[in-house]
């Protein structure tokens, strides 16, 4: 039997590039489009506006941020909402099954950073920062540590909570609670020295502020790692 291929708004889906039944083929049909999963990463602490999309990835014209995001609403992915009032803003935010693409991306970056061509000087959004702390945690090293941290990334500001063998994070207002570590830095990339090169922050050019006690804030560094380089 020959299964009719499935169409949304008169266009073809599944079998539109490679006219194969496997889920990674029909996966690649769905997100695979240049830009899909970085929009999909940039939503996945939460809702965005568009504008603040747009300003995380300055290399994405407002005309194909528009393209992709109506796209991926059509395929179920994205979804749009406005916020309550005081903002009654428009935002945009992953469906639960959009939500569900976390673990790809971590997997998908795991690997990626095995490479020696990866080159970790290149721009890193807050977003992204936030991800890759989740994604190169190590949940063999936490034991019984559980904390509240705080992230302050140039003018964005997320708070983690560390318990049992994850770290989640959301983005915070400013009735968040005291944290018991607070790391502050004018960009993303100003964490990686310190979280992933191992080096004191005074080593790093003095650009991570951290507050808190020194102890336990390199005990919670300690947590995480970058997997090892391909063939070495």
């Amino acid at each position: 039997m020959k299964f009719k291929k499935e169409t949304y708004p008169g266009r073809v889906v599944h079998g539109k590039w490679y006219d194969d039944a496997c889920g990674a083929a029909f996966a690649m049909e769905l997100v695979g489009e240049r830009w899909t999963l970085l929009v999909i990463r940039e939503l996945m602490l939460g809702g965005r506006r568009f504008s603040d999309i747009r300003a995380s990835l300055p290399a994405l014209s407002a005309k194909t941020l528009t393209e992709r995001l109506e796209t991926l609403r059509e395929l179920g992915i994205v979804e749009r909402t406005h916020l309550p009032p005081p903002a009654s803003a428009q935002v945009y935010q992953l469906t639960e099954w959009g939500r569900a693409l976390e673990p790809v991306l971590q997997e998908l970056g795991r690997w990626a950073v095995r490479s020696p061509l990866h080159d970790p000087a290149l721009p890193l959004t807050p977003v992204a920062l936030m991800l890759s702390l989740r994604t190169m945690l190590d949940p063999g090293r936490i034991g019984d540590l559980e904390l509240w941290v705080a992230f302050d990334v140039g003018g964005d500001r997320f708070a983690g909570r560390l318990r049992g063998e994850e770290l989640s994070i959301h983005p915070a207002g400013e009735a968040e609670m005291s944290p018991d570590l607070r790391f502050s830095a004018p960009s993303a990339s100003d964490f990686l020295p310190v979280f992933y090169g191992k080096q004191k922050p005074e080593e790093a050019g003095n650009r991570l502020a951290i507050a808190g006690d020194p102890a336990l804030a390199q005990r919670f560094i300690d947590l995480f790692a970058l997997p090892p380089k391909c063939g070495s």
